[in-house]
């Protein structure tokens, strides 16, 4: 697979500058130029990471037609409006954007069929599916290693770096943690039937919101569950208690189980993901041998998804329309925590 299509990139934050960047090094990708919002700190990352062509402003880079590959780093609340400019533009093959796609899925939905209208291919950032114990046991799940899936839980026990533009969506987990999960959820198993979401506050952070500590049950026509608890509370942990800091999965099936755990939210962020496995009539798990790490590794895989199908001119796995299913239960989450229902998943797509 040729790795020199020319990436020109959105933003200068934390994500592109720790994550996208070190990742896409490691690779040897081109990155060719960026721009951002503010010029100063543009200027900055080009300088930090050898990027030879800053755009004074983001017009100007969504101008270039040099570019192939459209790489989008910006709060999600304003990422709509470039993909579509860089759809009226149309020189563009590829988009890379940031997850969530979009804050409801209508926009979603119009986003994904104005760049297929258009002929470029569209790739959401759902990074967690390149983690490399998410993705080896997504590997073992499709191989029959654990049979017929029982019971999935994925628990959350973490305090993030709380980005300004989450006060503006008044949201602290489901749209920026939880889709994560929800969407690694999807990966393994396909999408539920239904979800049940409870959710309150954290009591630690200050901007408006409902869904500091988030609960969710997906319900499958089979009769398989999955459970999620993600918790940024985790605590008091900031407050001086002694804290238990973790993100961790647990695939229980008919004939053998998973247990996982990624290191993102621990000290470094770049610790080593683990996955120990077993199936009936092992004496012990066995453990796998897993190289990189969530963060910046996966970051690396998302975009190499992205190039591989622009090659081969076919759907990245992190398609736009798949993720349309994850927005779809992102958006059904938080109607039943809102209404205190259980939701079905139709709902909202047929909407």
């Amino acid at each position: 697979m040729t790795r020199n299509q020319k990436i020109g990139i959105i933003g200068s934050g934390f994500i592109v500058n720790d994550c996208h960047l070190p990742a896409y090094r490691k690779l040897g990708l081109n990155i060719t130029a960026i721009a951002s919002r503010t010029n100063a700190n543009a200027c900055k990352t080009a300088k930090l990471h050898n990027i030879p062509k800053v755009h004074a402003n983001i017009e100007a880079l969504l101008d270039d037609s040099s570019i192939e590959i459209l790489d989008i780093a910006v709060p999600p609340q304003h990422q709509p409006d470039l993909i579509l400019a860089a759809c009226q533009r149309g020189t563009v093959k590829g988009i890379l954007a940031q997850k969530p796609l979009a804050l409801d899925y209508a926009t979603a939905r119009n986003l994904v069929d104005t760049c297929e209208a258009k002929g470029i291919i569209l790739a959401v950032n759902q990074n967690m599916r390149f983690d490399p114990s998410v993705a080896e046991a997504s590997s073992l799940l499709s191989e029959g290693q654990f049979g017929d899936a029982v019971f999935t839980t994925i628990t959350m026990r973490g305090i993030p770096h709380w980005q300004p533009w989450q006060a503006e969506l008044e949201s602290a987990t489901l749209k920026i943690m939880s889709i994560h999960h929800l969407d690694c959820l999807r990966y393994w198993h396909g999408s539920p039937e239904a979800i049940y979401c409870s959710t309150r506050s954290d009591p630690r952070t200050t901007f408006p919101h409902h869904d500091g500590i988030c609960t969710s049950i997906l319900e499958y026509p089979d009769g398989f569950r999955a459970t999620i608890i993600d918790d940024v509370w985790t605590g008091p942990a900031h407050e001086g208690c002694p804290s238990d800091i973790h993100i961790e999965f647990r695939i229980e099936g008919t004939k053998g189980l998973a247990i996982g755990s990624i290191g993102w939210c621990q000290d470094p962020y770049t610790s080593p993901s683990t996955l120990r496995h077993a199936a009936i009539g092992d004496s012990k798990f066995t453990k796998a041998k897993l190289k990189g790490s969530w963060f910046p590794d996966a970051f690396g895989g998302t975009m190499l998804d992205l190039l591989r199908a622009i090659q081969l001119q076919t759907q990245p796995t992190i398609s736009g329309c798949d993720n349309l299913k994850t927005i779809a239960l992102v958006e059904a989450a938080v109607l039943s925590s809102t209404e205190k229902r259980r939701v079905l998943l139709e709902e909202i797509l047929q909407t």
